[in-house]
């Protein structure tokens, strides 16, 4: 399995150079992020967040590339169907609190609003008695 990922990387690398583009490049008109197109290319599929995602940017690095990507999807089948244990000790689906905060500050802006608003009632009563409209 570590000769084909090494081959495909090495199709799509031999490729990006015959057209004389950069990882960036490729980057800004897939917008596949630099690291997954570098995983791809060296053949590090485990570093792209799962299978599914490995096929799906290897598909379309090759179809921006002008290659056949379902060919070569379907060619090397194998290295999208291992799974890879994914570490989520970053956060994402744990029930950890996170902290907001501008949260207690939310009130502040409508309460200068409400204020300016009765003070601009307060002014505008002010003067109709003044001026002797009420």
């Amino acid at each position: 399995m570590g000769e084909e990922l090494n081959s495909m990387g090495e199709m799509f690398r031999a490729r990006r150079k015959e057209l004389n583009l950069s990882l960036k490049e490729v980057e800004n008109a897939t917008s596949i992020r630099t690291t997954y197109l570098q995983a791809i290319e060296d053949g590090q599929m485990e570093k792209l967040i799962s299978p599914i995602y490995a096929e799906g940017f290897s598909k379309q690095y090759a179809v921006f590339l002008g290659l056949d990507g379902e060919r070569i999807v379907s060619e090397y089948a194998e290295i999208f169907k291992k799974s890879t244990q994914q570490d989520f000790a970053y956060g994402i689906g744990t029930l950890e609190m996170r902290g907001n905060p501008g949260a207690g500050v939310k009130w502040m802006p409508n309460a200068i609003w409400i204020a300016a608003f009765f003070v601009l009632l307060v002014v505008a009563y002010y003067f109709a008695r003044v001026l002797e409209v009420i």
